[in-house]
């Protein structure tokens, strides 16, 4: 069941693939926001999956991401996302994002539960 309190924790070593100078989003070889905000949504979305009705998935809709601490190539930081408000289909979670030094990012995330064939349709439309 989808109740607040829901967890979730994913791991990522940080890569040369990870960084503001390979995201574009800086120039430093250090762990991007980009990269940070990647991890919370995939940290989220799995936590709630095993969850969700046959057909459906979650969307991102949004992120505040306070990035407060860089992380060099070699670290490994991890991703705790808390479930901390349901409102029908819009889930609200928590998280921190943190090295073996302490925290380097914390923050807000909403995904909202959408069926899958109904909401490709309504994106495919925008073609015509």
């Amino acid at each position: 069941m989808i109740a607040p309190g829901l967890t979730g924790t994913r791991a990522l070593p940080v890569t040369d693939c990870d960084t503001a100078a390979v995201y574009g989003s800086g120039t430093l070889p250090v762990l991007a926001t980009p990269a940070v905000l990647l991890l919370v949504e995939q940290t989220a979305l799995e936590s709630v999956a095993p969850f969700l009705a046959d057909g459906d998935t979650t969307v991102g809709t949004l992120a505040e991401v306070h990035h407060t601490s860089a992380s060099p190539v070699g670290s490994t930081v991890t991703c705790r996302t808390e479930l901390v408000e349901v409102d029908r289909a819009r889930l609200r979670f928590s998280f921190t994002v943190t090295d073996p030094l302490g925290e380097v990012a914390s923050g807000v995330h909403e995904r909202f539960i959408v069926h899958t064939e109904k909401f490709m349709a309504k994106a495919q439309a925008k073609l015509v």
